[in-house]
Parts: structure tokens; C-alpha cells; sequence
């Protein structure tokens, strides 16, 4: 196991006789400083690719790559010495991969992982995802080597989701049987007519599994279209979706540009472009700017079916960093639309729902398995209401 610590320039004053009457020596200096920087473990079994992870990672002065690992059993022992902030994780290695990994630090010490994929083959990405499901926080592309026009974004974009990650302090995982399903809540609760059109999820970190819940749990003949905004690294939006209609009894599409809303299908909006609807109930698509610096962003997908549909949608954010959709939930409840979000409890990351949640913008706080009931419980309402009439 290769373990580097952080070089960091000493301040002049510090070199020698302090120059500003600090009481302070070198040592401790040097103790504070990596007291308040990013603790990064890099598991990666190439040496080529760990190097290059590192020389990344420790040219910003907020993080210090205390280790790295050749494997996953090198990496659990790793993390019980040196307790790191964030762990940057490679899928496939010998003798334990990432996969089991990531569930072992899961189980024993919860730690924000980040999966770094040197894949390109989609059905390798797609396995990928099963990480996610034990407990990875994000997935990122390996940053594209030094001379590569692109090298300074993907190795910017490895470098931010490192910090981020390093503010989730705690991993949340909820069981599935904690929360008991019951169809008729929404009804229930609402006591009044639903009209909707369109069901809209939002969602950024920790979503994939919260997605998986959710469209696992809804029925075959649900008579509404659901629509999707995940916000996820470019390139793998497609694995996401071949991984969610593997457990889904929807079919799940990456969404196309002209395309109907069909009832009964989901459709994740694709990398890289803004997605909206028109009426009519059609899908388009645009190169339209960010919007929160996201592209796809849930708030411009929430704006469009305010503008659409008013007061008939039900539309809700799931865990995330950020206030994406927030303010557009709102908009789309004080039209009347059915508005929610997920609880505190199951969120990886709050930030999002906690937006919506203080904007007064929910009408439902809830678990991902209640947020599938009241969805069912919703449309079956639906059917009844218009059935009557």
C-alpha cells in the first residue's frame, strides 16, 4: 500500500524565528492545517491511474490524499487507520472490488464514497450503479488525462464532487420494511379531487436508489406518465436508466425530443440538455442555458408544467444538495398542484427537499415507499373522481 502525505507550502514566517509574533511551531502549524483540510482515500488498483488520481486530488490546498489502496480488503484497513473525509473508489480490482467494498465500509465504518469509473462500456457502467445502491454517494468518469482538452473540466468536476461528498457527514440508509406501503394514504389525506396530467421527480444526491424504490413500487397500469430529472455526471444517464428498468414495472426511457407522454412510462431527462413539455403532451428538449448551474435542471422542467398544466400535476423532490426546484414547487402548488418531498430521515442529503420544505412548498413530507404509495393512492383517486363524472 502506497501512502503519500500533502506537500503544501510553509509560510516564510514559519521557517524560521516567527516573523509575527505567532506562538506556534512548525509541527503545529502543520497539525492545524491538515486539521481543517478534505481527508481523501484513493482505492484504485492500476498505479498509473492512482498517481494520476492523486497528483489531481492534492493540487488543491483544501484536500490531502492521507492513502491510497491497491484493493478493497487494503482499502478497509485503510479506513479504519486513517478515517477519511471521502473515499474515491475504483469498481473492478482484485481480491475484493468495489462493489463489496463499498458495502463493507458501508456496514462498518459509513464514509462518503465517490465511484471513479474508467469504464466506457455501458453494461459495465450499469453494474456500476449496484454500488450506488450499497451506499455510494456519487459516480464520476475518470478525468481525462493531462493534454486532453477537456483534462482541467473532468479533474475540476472530480475535485468539487470530492468536497461536496466531504459535507455529508453521515450516510443515511433506510430499510425497506420500516415504512409499511398503504395505497389509499393520499386519498385519505387529500379528501379532494385530484386532477393530474403528469407526475415530476426531481431528484441530485442519493436519488438513484430512491428512484429505484419508488418506480419498483408503482403499479403496471399507473394511467400517468412520470417524468425525471436526475442530476448525475455526464455518460451515465443511460445506465441509469437500463438499471432502474431492471428492478421497475414501468418501462423507463431516457427521454427523446418530440416524443408522447405515454401513461404508465418513465422518462429520465438525458445529459446535457434541458427538458420541458408542450401542450398536447409532448416531450422537447432544448440546449436552453443552466439554470442553478445544472443542465438538466428540475426547475426548468417545473416551470414548463406550471405554464402547461397548472394545477394538474403531482410533482416532488427527492435527496439533494442544492435548492434546484424549489422555488418552482412552489409555484406549481399554489396552483394547485399536489406538491412533496422526501423526509429528513432518508435523505442522503437534505438540501433540496429542505428548500422546498421551508418555502412552505410541500404538501407531503415523506419516506421514498410512502412517496410510492401516496403516487399510487393519487392516480387511483384520479380514476375514481373522473370515472364519476
Amino acid at each position: 500500500m502506497l501512502f503519500i502525505g500533502a506537500e503544501t507550502a510553509v509560510p516564510y514566517s514559519l521557517q524560521g524565528e516567527s516573523q509575527s509574533g505567532w506562538d506556534i511551531t512548525l509541527d503545529e502549524f502543520n497539525g492545524k492545517k491538515e486539521k481543517y483540510m478534505i481527508k481523501v482515500l484513493i482505492v484504485e488498483d492500476s498505479p498509473v491511474v492512482r498517481e494520476f488520481l492523486i497528483y489531481i486530488l492534492s493540487a488543491d490546498p483544501d484536500i490531502h490524499v492521507v492513502g491510497s489502496a491497491n484493493n478493497g480488503e487494503e482499502a478497509l484497513d485503510a479506513v479504519r487507520r486513517y478515517q477519511p473525509d471521502v473515499i474515491t473508489m475504483d469498481i473492478h480490482m482484485p481480491k475484493m472490488d468495489g462493489l463489496e467494498t463499498t458495502r463493507r465500509i458501508m456496514e462498518t465504518e459509513p464514509t462518503p464514497i465517490v465511484i471513479v469509473s474508467g469504464s466506457n462500456d455501458p453494461r459495465e457502467a450499469t453494474t456500476t450503479f449496484r454500488a450506488i445502491e450499497a451506499g455510494a454517494l456519487a459516480i464520476l468518469a475518470r478525468p481525462n488525462g493531462i493534454g486532453h482538452q477537456d483534462h482541467a473540466t473532468t479533474a475540476g468536476e472530480l475535485v468539487q464532487t470530492v468536497k461536496l461528498m466531504s459535507e455529508v457527514k453521515v450516510v443515511r440508509r433506510w430499510p425497506q420494511s420500516r415504512h409499511k406501503p398503504v395505497l389509499p394514504l393520499a386519498a385519505k389525506i387529500l379528501g379532494k379531487s385530484v386532477r393530474a396530467k403528469v407526475i415530476a421527480m426531481g431528484a441530485s444526491t442519493g436519488g438513484p436508489p430512491v428512484l429505484q424504490t419508488v418506480l419498483s413500487m408503482l403499479p403496471k397500469d399507473l394511467p400517468l406518465p412520470v417524468l425525471i430529472v436526475q442530476h448525475i455526471a455526464s455518460g451515465f444517464v443511460t445506465s441509469l436508466v437500463e438499471w432502474l428498468a431492471q428492478s421497475s414495472g414501468l418501462p423507463v426511457h431516457v427521454a427523446k425530443h418530440g416524443e408522447p407522454m405515454l401513461p404508465g412510462h418513465a422518462y429520465v431527462a438525458p445529459d446535457a440538455c434541458q427538458m420541458k413539455v408542450e401542450r398536447g403532451g409532448k416531450i422537447v428538449l432544448t440546449d436552453d442555458g443552466p439554470e442553478n448551474g445544472l443542465r438538466p435542471s428540475v426547475s426548468y422542467l417545473f416551470r414548463s408544467l406550471a405554464t402547461v398544466y397548472g394545477g394538474e400535476v403531482v410533482a416532488g423532490l427527492l435527496t439533494g444538495m442544492g435548492r434546484d426546484g424549489a422555488e418552482e414547487l412552489l409555484r406549481l402548488k399554489e396552483k394547485g398542484a399536489v406538491t412533496f418531498v422526501q423526509d429528513k430521515d432518508s435523505s442522503v442529503v437534505h438540501g433540496m427537499p429542505g428548500e422546498a420544505i421551508r418555502l412552505n412548498a410541500a404538501t407531503f413530507i415523506l419516506a421514498p415507499d410512502k412517496i410510492a404509495a401516496v403516487l399510487t393512492g393519487l392516480a387511483n383517486n384520479k380514476d375514481r373522481k373522473e370515472s364519476q363524472q
